[in-house]
């Protein structure tokens, strides 16, 4: 009787993901660094020009908001309680200033960081960039919730 050996696929090459990130903030392909990742303002293409790498995957949805907010705010706050404690300046100064500097720095680093998270979704393989399709595992129902 033969005995036959059943092994795992190979692990794909890791990738790796600072150069991948580096690329995506830069506005270019994670993979060949080359290839521009946007054809509109936040909108990504859907294969590289440079290598033909598949970039339609994306799903950069949320997070590049939520870490803009969170970059803005702590430069916005921290740059508004030391001008509180240093400089005397009118209400009306801080008014012109903070709220114009909260949406110019909005909007500078929004296409940047969503490049980054674009890189780091394909240095990680996630959501199709690892050749497989982005479903769902299924999770078999607790015994308490099964139908007769």
């Amino acid at each position: 009787m033969a005995v036959q050996i059943h092994t795992a696929s190979p692990q794909p090459q890791a990738r790796d993901w600072r150069r991948a990130i580096g690329n995506g903030l830069r506005g270019r392909c994670p993979h060949c660094g080359q290839g521009r990742l946007f054809r509109g303002f936040l909108k990504p293409v859907d294969v590289c020009e440079a290598c033909g790498e598949a970039l339609h995957h994306q799903r950069a949805d949320d997070l590049p908001p939520y870490v803009v907010i969170t970059i803005v705010g702590h430069v916005v706050v921290g740059g508004l309680l030391l001008a509180e404690k240093y400089a005397d300046w009118s209400m009306g100064l801080h008014m012109a200033i903070w709220p114009a500097l909260t949406v110019l720095l909005s909007l500078l680093l929004m296409q940047p960081v969503k490049g980054g998270v674009i890189g780091l979704q394909w240095a990680l393989r996630m959501h199709g960039f690892g050749g497989r399709p982005d479903t769902p595992e299924r999770q078999p129902l607790p015994p308490a919730v099964q139908q007769p």
